[in-house]
């Protein structure tokens, strides 16, 4: 039988592996006239197996309708930081309060191709005792992916599709009826290539 102490010991070294992969500070951003900065939360869950919150966002949104995403959403002028801007959005659209994070750290910033935006994730552990407080109005359902099941490049497909008359790739994962495609996965594969090498 595990102890206590060593459950809580290994839960503390999986926290440590990913922040020790993160960078300590999000790259410098200088913000331009035709720049749409934004910012997502990556809320690993502190479960004895950590899991991933994801989000469905809802079908009559202007940008990104109908698909899996972090929350989060565009730098408002009031935020003092796309860290604050990860913040404020996960509360505003799933109700967790900043109490229940802990900041590890950041990925590389992302940008996309149909809307525009510059996205930093930020990358938070969230106390499983999390109470949710859902948006309804911006978020369909929210739900978990083990985080090893995204970390494995096994459930990822590649995909092509001609988007403007462009040919674009883009990774998919499938995850029970969800599909997970675009800045999503692209981030989430930046995190598995991260803690890969």
């Amino acid at each position: 039988m595990v102890s206590a102490n060593t459950a809580s010991e290994a839960g503390f070294a999986w926290r440590a592996r990913i922040a020790a992969r993160l960078d300590c500070t999000p790259q410098e951003l200088k913000l331009s006239a035709d720049m749409r900065p934004a910012a997502v939360l990556v809320p690993i869950v502190e479960r004895a197996e950590p899991t991933v919150l994801l989000t469905l966002r809802t079908e009559h949104l202007p940008t990104h309708a109908g698909q899996v995403s972090f929350p989060g959403g565009r730098f408002h002028a009031g935020d003092e930081s796309l860290t604050e801007t990860a913040l404020r959005e996960l509360g505003e659209e799933i109700g967790i309060s900043r109490e229940a994070i802990e900041l590890a750290g950041y990925l590389d910033f992302h940008e996309t191709v149909n809307s525009g935006f510059l996205i930093l994730p930020v990358v938070g552990f969230v106390r499983e005792d999390f109470t949710l407080r859902v948006d309804v109005r911006e978020v369909a359902e929210v739900f978990e992916v083990p985080l090893d099941f995204l970390l494995n490049p096994k459930n990822r497909v590649r995909m092509r599709a001609e988007r403007g008359g462009v040919m674009r790739e883009f990774d998919t994962i499938q995850f029970g009826t969800h599909t997970i495609w675009g800045a999503t996965a692209a981030m989430i594969a930046d995190l598995s290539k991260r803690l890969r090498d």
